[in-house]
């Protein structure tokens, strides 16, 4: 079978992969946790996870339900490396939603037109309508790390989109919209391992760009424009709560649920909802480079 890139993700596999991360890989079975700083040995079973997902999923209809109700309006920011999971846990959240009421948006490139326009601007059309949820996988902090890693905008209008973002989000967070922020962080054996089956699987391979091939050569670079990107825009009206998702189940559970124990929605559950784990969802602590 041809492989997108002539197998150019084998390649930096077999030749420029850190041996560290080489020998994880090559050593692990399928349901092993590559990090070794992870706080739990073994990822979540299927059957417990199948069994809270179905709570969590209940709750996410009847927070719908109240979002139709009583006009309210979310927006959900999910950022993170190519690999950490981002679709997976929209797909998740929308899984038994009314999709009238719960799209996605997931923009291209920029047009010409576009480019010329104050950053900002072509997200601000995508904001949610009176009892609408949207789902932004990937989002205007495309500027704060794959722009700056891949040097397709100037250091000028990075500055510029920091001096910015703030207000920004204020301004949505005053307009009486409910925005998340949620930023996926996958270790660097994982990350690899998860686009090495994308690119083995003909189902999978319209995910892989140039980009995640080039951005295997470059985890530094995005590690430091991720910390400078969650340092600076880290604010109380509009925080960040970092994921660590090498075990995909237990990311997706505990983004779900920060979500809903944020929101007062009608017949709400705490107990279906359960706890959060704070190992591996929370604030900017929990960021592994």
């Amino acid at each position: 079978m041809d492989l997108p890139f002539d197998g150019a993700i084998s390649q930096f596999f077999e030749t420029e992969a850190p041996k560290d991360v080489r020998d994880a890989i090559n050593r692990a079975d399928k349901g092993d946790i590559l990090s070794a700083t992870y706080p739990h040995g073994e990822r979540l079973a299927r059957k417990p996870y199948e069994r809270e997902l179905a709570d969590l999923q209940i709750e996410l209809v009847k927070m719908q339900a109240w979002t139709k109700a009583s006009g309210a309006r979310i927006a959900i920011v999910f950022e993170g490396r190519d690999g950490a999971g981002k679709g997976g846990t929209i797909s998740r959240f929308r899984a038994n939603l009314n999709p009238r009421g719960a799209r996605i948006v997931a923009l291209s490139k920029p047009t010409e037109t576009e480019a010329t326009q104050w950053y900002f601007q072509r997200y601000t059309s995508h904001m949610p309508s009176a009892g609408e949820m949207v789902f932004f996988d990937r989002s205007w902090y495309n500027r704060g790390v794959v722009e700056k890693v891949f040097e397709f905008c100037t250091d000028a209008q990075r500055e510029q989109f920091f001096s910015q973002v703030a207000s920004f989000e204020e301004l949505i967070a005053d307009d009486n919209v409910h925005l998340f922020k949620f930023w996926l962080n996958v270790g660097r054996a994982e990350q690899l391992r998860r686009l090495l089956e994308r690119e083995s699987d003909p189902l999978k391979q319209w995910k892989l760009s140039w980009i995640d091939v080039e951005g295997l050569k470059r985890w530094d670079a995005y590690s430091d424009a991720i910390c400078d990107t969650l340092t600076r825009s880290h604010t109380e009206t509009a925080p960040w709560t970092v994921v660590r998702s090498d075990d995909k189940r237990r990311a997706r559970l505990n983004t779900i649920r920060t979500v809903l124990h944020a929101l007062e929605y009608t017949r709400k559950d705490p107990q279906a909802i359960g706890k959060i784990d704070t190992t591996i969802c929370g604030g900017l602590d929990i960021w592994d480079a």
